[in-house]
């Protein structure tokens, strides 16, 4: 009965080794994405570094923490990518259908964790003008004018940096503790244009300052960094979705019956 129906794969024969074809593929396949991997796992990383660096410079603006969810994923996704590209460029000495089997698998969780990062990224970029919104009165309020006082260097740092002053113009200052105590008519240095060294913040010079505002500078530069992490997990996962594709096509060639593993290895077919 068995020579005459065809005899029933076992568990065994599924995890045997590939044909010489076969074999060549999940070869060069490990190898190119082994590479590939590692090389992705720095560019993640960088990105989730770049977007923690920065968020310490705006933390004052902002009060939730969560924010930072997807640029913590993203970073563990790039650790994983490093693994995987080790254990790619190892188990071509395997050749292993198992292998490839379980490589594809790894590679399927780490694509629906990048894809949990686009969609994080999606509803921490919204939520960003409302939290700017909520908070960076209180910390304009809470300006005094000294170095050591960190609600005073992150106003002075964004206003530099973005070459903005005040919330919406520089006239928003009129209203802060700071302005009313000092009773001077002028505004922190950091509002000076960055080109003009004679500059006071005197308000009755208002063409030496910044005109604009850095409530909506600071959304922008925010909602742009959740757009970096957001295009990273998109940009990787896709290139997830063809190492997978990849993968399965290197496992759908494997042999069927005894007769044409042979004829692979016998180098009957390319």
């Amino acid at each position: 009965w068995g020579s005459e129906l065809g005899a029933v794969p076992s568990l065994e024969s599924t995890c045997r080794a590939p044909g010489r074809g076969e074999l060549n593929l999940a070869l060069n396949f490990y190898e190119h994405w082994g590479r590939g991997g590692c090389a992705a796992a720095g560019i993640l990383c960088y990105v989730g570094a770049y977007v923690f660096i920065t968020y310490d410079d705006y933390d004052h603006f902002f009060e939730d923490v969560y924010t930072l969810i997807p640029a913590v994923i993203i970073i563990a996704v790039g650790t994983l990518l490093f693994i995987i590209g080790l254990i790619g460029c190892c188990a071509t000495i395997r050749e292993s259908r198992c292998g490839l089997a379980t490589f594809v698998i790894i590679l399927l969780l780490v694509f629906v964790t990048e894809v949990v990062v686009v969609v994080l990224g999606y509803i921490y970029r919204a939520k960003v003008e409302d939290e700017v919104d909520h908070r960076i009165q209180k910390v304009y309020n809470r300006y005094n004018g000294t170095n050591p006082d960190a609600a005073s260097r992150a106003i002075d740092y964004v206003q530099r940096q973005l070459r903005c002053c005040g919330i919406h113009n520089y006239s928003d200052w009129e209203n802060t503790i700071w302005f009313k105590q000092t009773k001077n008519n002028s505004v922190p240095l950091s509002c000076c244009k960055a080109a003009l060294s004679n500059c006071t913040g005197s308000l009755t010079r208002p063409m030496d300052l910044y005109s604009e505002g850095c409530e909506a500078l600071v959304v922008k530069k925010l909602q742009e960094i959740m757009m970096y992490i957001i295009w990273a997990a998109l940009a990787f996962a896709a290139i997830q979705l063809l190492g997978m594709l990849c993968a399965c096509i290197v496992l759908c060639r494997r042999s069927r019956d005894p007769a044409y593993e042979l004829l692979i290895a016998g180098g009957t077919y390319a």
